[in-house]
């Protein structure tokens, strides 16, 4: 309902460029900007029943031989990029808190040989509570993990046993505290709402204790049923109950209201933090940052060519094996001829024009201070406050936009009908 899923499937799509073919002066220069990295981990110990994620239980054979392909993979792609500097890391999955002792420090190692991470980079590792104790987060900071990101979920056990998770409340919270104890400070707690079976009041006592916590970063998503996982299997079977909208529109108004009494910023449709502790790595993605992702079915967005790797963690393997042995060029350009080339990219497509405007649009949107139109033209050649003059006029007299300065953002009832407004910007 609130969440917009924007992963691009994995697919060959033909090069179709429109008239509005961008010049290179206007594609990001990685060498002055820097990148996002993010790292898959594709492993866990056991998969959450709505988890819908290019993640794999059982596969523990295969941590050992991934870690070998990513730490490849990583120092080919520094090569090819001529080293270009980092400015914030996020390891995901999966659950990297998995992985068996030092295997971040391993990666960390190969980040660094393969590019400059920048002195102030923001270096987020997701965690599973369980994962967590005193001597392992000591570890993490000693590595140089800087952000934590704890999937907490919820605070009811009946709710954390259907969604398949493998921690308890006072583990969630322990684990919060453990690892402030240790030094860390700057957590984000992952949370979800609109869940089936859960009523208001258990909502209510997720927010109190979460937010008497005081994270530095909350992140809270609106369950989504996707179509291959057992949640939505019990759905369909009548073994679980269709999560109430209505109920989970109040349970989003409740969370903002409680925040903001808290002083929290609200920053991203479904993300608040303290002052000057928004998600720098999220940050990018809204913004049109350039990223790199590697590891299995990572994604990419470079030179304007959004492209990803090839989701089986075994194919992963061999076919980074086979790009080392392919000697690979440092690349002048990102282009359909250096993507083909590089074995584990399974797929690719280029951004041009029209869909660079569009995600401008829905990306930007995200963010609540709103859009610069001005700025946003320059980098897509296009004039996007002319060009969906008509779609944002449309859309300012049914109340979901407004102009605050030179941003154009969303009003505050447009929060919860947010892929309303961003799919007048795609066609």
């Amino acid at each position: 309902m609130v969440a917009l899923n924007l992963s691009t499937r994995s697919r060959n799509l033909p090069l179709q460029l429109n008239q509005h073919v961008m010049t290179e002066q206007s594609r990001h220069d990685i060498s002055k900007t820097g990148i996002s990295l993010y790292i898959h981990v594709p492993f866990c110990q056991t998969k959450c029943s709505y988890c819908d994620f290019n993640t794999y239980q059982g596969l523990e054979h295969l941590i050992s031989p991934f870690l070998n392909a990513l730490t490849t993979e990583l120092h080919l792609w520094g090569r090819s990029l001529n080293y270009p500097s980092v400015n914030t890391i996020f390891f995901g999955g999966g659950t990297p808190s998995y992985l068996p002792q030092d295997s971040l420090k391993r990666i960390l190692e190969a980040v660094s040989d393969g590019f400059n991470i920048k002195d102030a980079a923001e270096i987020t590792v997701e965690a599973n509570p369980d994962d967590l104790d005193e001597q392992i987060c000591n570890r993490l900071l000693e590595q140089g993990i800087n952000r934590l990101s704890i999937g907490i979920q919820s605070l009811d056990n009946g709710i954390l046993k259907i969604l398949g998770r493998r921690h308890d409340a006072d583990k969630a919270v322990d684990a919060y505290l453990t690892a402030q104890k240790a030094g860390f400070n700057n957590i984000n707690l992952d949370l979800m709402y609109g869940m089936p079976n859960q009523t208001m009041y258990q909502w209510q006592h997720t927010t109190k204790i979460i937010s008497d916590l005081q994270p530095s970063h909350i992140s809270m998503y609106c369950l989504t049923l996707e179509p291959g996982t057992p949640l939505l299997t019990w759905v369909e079977q009548g073994k679980l109950p269709t999560p109430d909208s209505d109920l989970a529109a109040d349970m989003y108004h409740h969370a903002e209201e409680v925040l903001d009494n808290q002083g929290y910023l609200h920053y991203e449709i479904s993300n608040w933090s303290q002052p000057g502790l928004s998600s720098e790595h999220n940050l990018a993605y809204w913004t049109g940052q350039p990223y790199l992702g590697v590891g299995p079915g990572a994604h990419s967005y470079l030179n304007y060519y959004r492209f990803w790797n090839v989701d089986s963690p075994k194919l992963y393997i061999s076919q980074t094996e086979s790009w080392h042995l392919s000697e690979p060029q440092q690349l002048e350009i990102i282009d359909n001829h250096a993507l083909n080339n590089i074995k584990q990219v399974t797929g690719y497509e280029y951004i041009d024009c029209d869909l660079s405007a569009a995600e401008s649009m829905f990306l930007g949107l995200r963010v609540l201070e709103g859009i610069d139109l001005g700025s946003d033209s320059i980098d897509t050649s296009l004039d996007l406050k002319k060009r969906y003059e008509t779609e944002i006029a449309d859309l300012e007299n049914q109340g979901l936009l407004e102009w605050h300065g030179p941003k154009l953002r969303l009003t505050k009832p447009a929060y919860l009908i947010a892929n309303q407004v961003f799919t007048k910007f795609i066609g």
